[in-house]
């Protein structure tokens, strides 16, 4: 089968197409919220990564929203390597337009046009009738259809839409010019062979369907994203819905880096090929846990820290002697190294450039600046200098930019004989402010000074504290979680003073918060 669309031309059967929406669904998660110069970050990384499609956000949720997808066709969709720059909408004739608005710029752009398809949602969501539901998937498309060829329409909670309907959707959706049709696993219920039965019946029963991309979007509810993922291509999807570190509502979506490594590690069953540049997998995962706040866990597949661990006496002999005795893919086939690169107080900028290079970073000239001072400053206490402490470094440098609030300084008097005393410095809006705090330890009388400086009414909801590398002078990194009006984000910080990276961690959910103040969700269609 070949298929011709128009974003990417002649299509052979064994071509997936990876769309990316780690900025959209990954970011509706609680606390996940990202500000324009973060979004612009990671849309410049995952073009890096090869992915094909990159779903931007949902344009009417927010003007924040609306900015960050135009800001995203404007830069990173004028590229020659550019994936295409996808907007989310609800089948409103406001939506759609605000979406296409959104995406003009890009030199490929797509709309993803849905509307839910379930007898459930159908009833209590929208209040709609079938036939009303079937009406108005044909009008979204041809409205959108107006603003671009490439066109996405998805069935909300589809695998729980009764088959028959299903079928009439998609009929629908693809006489009105969609190009690609997405069955969705919204509430993660199916399971794989519900997959392979959903998916067949459509390609098999559908006019038109084998003229167009079946695509998947699978969510963790029941830990089968990936499986569910695997299940729809053999049954003939040809687009995979995912994101980054499997972000996502609620449980996540499928794993963009478990998906890809599956089928690039068992080309036997699923013999597809795709555009990802899988040395690039771990540091877009590691941007998107330093831009977000939260990290993998230590044993999730291909990019925990524990992947290619092993402690147990059987499997280390075995790994000695061959790796293949316990490893299914080679640690630098996803972007480990084997060797740490060791720098000290000796080393030169051109060393630390070199190596932050080697590393994936790409730095202008005053975050370089930056960055060199602090690992100055950081050589000084370490006795070494890892590729870990200057990912940390780095990361926490870079995600400052255009930060509302940042921090300046901090002294500290702490000890067993009375109340802990802070002097805090922190830049806000471009003015440095200070302000002189007591509390029950180091870190309250730390935050009680941000507090001073910049008043608010978050709630300290978590603490956490891990060191980037091993021993007594490692960089501490610090996640701070903040709640406000049931609107939760979390912040990080790295420092080799722990109460330092306490303060940079906590300066940062604030900036997070602040981007949280701005959005809104829009409110279910209804008829």
């Amino acid at each position: 089968m070949t298929i011709v669309h128009p974003s990417f031309g002649t299509l052979d059967d064994n071509r997936i197409i990876i769309f990316d929406t780690t900025l959209r669904d990954g970011e509706q998660s609680p606390g996940f919220s990202m500000n324009l110069h973060e979004k612009i970050r990671m849309a410049e990384a995952l073009t890096e990564l090869g992915v094909d499609v990159l779903e931007a956000g949902f344009p009417i949720a927010s003007p924040g929203d609306f900015e960050s997808v135009k800001a995203i066709a404007d830069s990173v969709g004028q590229r020659d390597d550019s994936p295409v720059i996808c907007g989310l909408a609800r089948s409103g004739r406001e939506d759609i337009t605000r979406a296409g608005d959104a995406v003009r710029s890009a030199k490929r752009k797509r709309i993803h046009s849905f509307i839910a398809t379930s007898p459930l949602h159908m009833k209590v969501k929208l209040r709609m009738e079938p036939e009303e539901v079937l009406q108005a998937v044909s009008d979204s498309v041809e409205l959108a259809r107006s603003f671009t060829d490439d066109v996405e329409w998805s069935a909300e909670d589809g695998t729980r839409t009764d088959p028959d309907f299903l079928c009439r959707c998609v009929e629908a959706a693809i006489r009105a010019g969609a190009t690609t049709i997405n069955i969705p696993d919204t509430v993660g219920y199916a399971l794989p062979e519900d997959m392979e039965r959903i998916f067949t019946m459509v390609r098999t029963r559908v006019p038109g369907a084998d003229t167009i991309i079946l695509s998947t979007h699978n969510h963790n509810d029941l830990g089968l994203a990936v499986a569910n993922t695997l299940a729809a291509l053999k049954a003939g999807a040809r687009q995979i819905e995912s994101t980054i570190n499997g972000i996502g509502e609620r449980a996540g979506n499928a794993s963009l880096e478990e998906a890809i490594m599956a089928i690039r590690t068992r080309q036997d069953a699923v013999p597809y090929t795709n555009n990802v540049k899988t040395t690039n997998i771990l540091r877009v995962s590691k941007m998107l846990s330093t831009i977000t706040g939260f990290d993998v866990q230590p044993n999730k597949a291909i990019v925990g820290r524990n992947a290619f661990a092993h402690e147990a006496g059987i499997h280390q002999d075995g790994v000695l002697k061959d790796a293949s005795t316990y490893e299914v893919m080679t640690p630098e086939s996803v972007g480990w190294t084997k060797n740490s690169l060791v720098l000290g107080k000796h080393s030169g900028r051109a060393a630390f450039r070199d190596r932050l290079d080697q590393l994936g970073y790409k730095v202008g000239a005053n975050q370089l600046n930056d960055a060199f001072r602090r690992f100055k400053d950081l050589a000084d206490r370490k006795k070494v200098v890892f590729d870990e402490d200057l990912v940390a470094l780095v990361d926490d440098e870079v995600m400052r930019d255009h930060e509302h609030v940042r921090f300046v300084s901090l002294d500290l008097h702490a000890g067993s004989k009375g109340p802990a005393r802070a002097h805090l410095e922190l830049d806000v809006d471009g003015e440095v402010k200070s302000a002189e705090a007591t509390g029950n330890g180091p870190v309250d009388a730390t935050f009680n000074a941000i507090q001073a400086i910049f008043p608010h009414t978050a709630n300290l909801v978590l603490f956490s504290v891990g060191a980037v590398t091993e021993g007594t002078d490692a960089q501490a990194k610090t996640t701070v979680r903040l709640e406000e009006n049931g609107k939760m984000v979390d912040g990080q910080g790295a420092d080799s003073d722990t109460i330092v990276s306490a303060a940079r961690a906590y300066v940062h959910a604030l900036n997070k918060l602040l981007v949280k103040r701005l959005r809104t969700e829009p409110a279910a269609l209804s008829a």
